[in-house]
């Protein structure tokens, strides 16, 4: 009788191998916590509080009269403690959660369901919910310079509240949200809106900045000329530069929290993001200065700094996408255009106090189209232009227009809203008197 033939070594290894590393190979799909990860994004959220309070305040403050600058530092200290409640409650829930292409869902609604465990790739959810959260944050109080001069507290709080909810939520989960119609996440081979695929805004130039841009030139024209535009035409000097160039050097440094914080992971792209963004705001800064010193025939130091932040704000959707070569043509694009564009407000007629139309949404739309064309494929995985894929720049096209018809006709119908009901506007006796007496009951000495 034949005995039965037993497996040789060899055949017993060669099947035992895959039986043992069927658990770590199940295991390296499913996110773990990565502390250096962890770390950066603790710092890079940090950094971006750091953007608003105190650097947007202090930028901003410093450009107002004496009577204003409390006021105005108050505007941004407000927003911030505002929608940071108002991100809890609902807006990260509708922002970054599965529900339909045009708005999220409701399953993380006052962050349910969020604990120690909860994941958003290799950081805590929770992380990731107060990054974010300082995103939505300054976006808001961005708007404000437009008109920090001459609007009302309590109708200010009431348009953030709105602002917030109807135009920042849904357009942020367009733009990074699951499925959202301009691309979002976890789509993959997405058509794009009008075919041309999804719309690269890596850190915000669509979201943040046009969004803030489009809501600031709308405050500006609902609520009228300041009692004190023509003097400020006429290059008045601000209250305290220095408080300003303060301020402009704090959001300098924590916009690396900002861009480079975006790769929401310690590792090259953040890197890469981070030296980008440097070159760029280093660029435009130059570049703003040439083009004011050979207009008004000195460099200001207004200048100086207002050239900076275009860069920073030009470089935020390109940073990972782009070379250090796209960074220093869009810091150069960024410079000179966005000093172009805060000389609008003077052949149009209408008071961007502190030029955040002439900036950020200039400086935005500048970035998000150079983005589809500087954009490299062994960076960001997307090939631009200049690589052969002009289909790229259209879906930034599209991406900019759509951002801004939407901002435009629900900035206004808000702001219209407001006006009617509350009033969005000092008294002319009380804008002479200044934000600080009249909205605060305090003054500087």
């Amino acid at each position: 009788m034949n005995r039965p033939q037993l497996p040789s070594l060899a055949a017993m290894l060669a099947m035992a191998v895959p039986l043992l590393l069927m658990p770590q190979l199940a295991l390296a799909d499913t996110p773990t916590l990565n502390s250096g990860d962890t770390a950066w994004m603790l710092i890079s959220t940090a950094l971006v509080l750091l953007m608003l309070i105190p650097g947007l305040a202090l930028f901003y403050g410093g450009m107002v009269s004496k009577e204003c600058v409390l006021g105005t530092l108050a505007q941004s200290f407000a927003t911030c403690c505002l929608i940071s409640v108002l991100w809890v409650a609902y807006g990260y829930s509708y922002t970054f959660t599965e529900g339909t292409p045009y708005l999220g869902g409701t399953t993380r609604i006052m962050l349910a369901g969020l604990d120690l465990k909860s994941l958003t790739g290799t950081i805590p959810e929770s992380v990731f919910v107060m990054f974010q959260l300082t995103f939505a944050a300054i976006t808001c109080a961005l708007i404000l310079g437009s008109v920090a001069n001459r609007i009302k507290f309590s109708s200010m709080l009431a348009f953030m509240a709105l602002w917030f909810t109807f135009v920042y939520i849904p357009v942020a989960h367009w733009v990074w949200g699951p499925g959202g119609v301009l691309g979002g996440t976890g789509l993959t081979g997405y058509a794009g809106l009008f075919g041309f695929g999804s719309t690269l805004d890596y850190a915000g130039g669509t979201v943040v900045h046009i969004n803030a841009g489009i809501a600031g030139l709308m405050a500006a024209i609902v609520m009228g000329k300041g009692h004190d535009f023509d003097k400020r035409r006429k290059n008045t000097p601000p209250y305290n530069i220095g408080l300003s160039l303060t301020g402009a050097s704090l959001l300098w440094v924590g916009w690396f929290g900002f861009n480079a914080g975006s790769a929401v992971a310690s590792g090259d792209r953040a890197g890469m993001a981070m030296l980008v963004t440097h070159i760029a705001s280093a660029t435009a800064a130059l570049a703003w200065m040439a083009v004011e010193w050979m207009t008004v025939k000195k460099p200001t130091v207004l200048g100086l700094i207002s050239g900076a932040v275009a860069g920073l704000v030009a470089i935020t959707p390109a940073s990972g996408f782009v070379d250090v070569q796209g960074a220093f043509y869009i810091g150069i694009a960024a410079g000179v255009l966005c000093y172009l564009g805060t000389q609008l407000k003077y052949k149009f007629n209408f008071d961007d106090t502190l030029d955040v139309f002439g900036v950020h949404c200039i400086g935005g739309i500048v970035g998000a189209l150079l983005t589809g064309i500087f954009a490299v494929e062994a960076i960001g995985g997307v090939r631009g232009a200049l690589e052969g894929n002009i289909t790229q720049f259209y879906a930034q096209v599209v991406g900019v227009g759509v951002a801004i018809i939407y901002c435009t006709i629900v900035s206004y119908i808000i702001l219209k809203i407001i006006n009617i009901t509350m009033g969005l506007r000092l008294s002319e006796v009380d804008e002479q008197t200044g934000l600080d007496r009249t909205q605060h009951g305090e003054m500087l000495h």
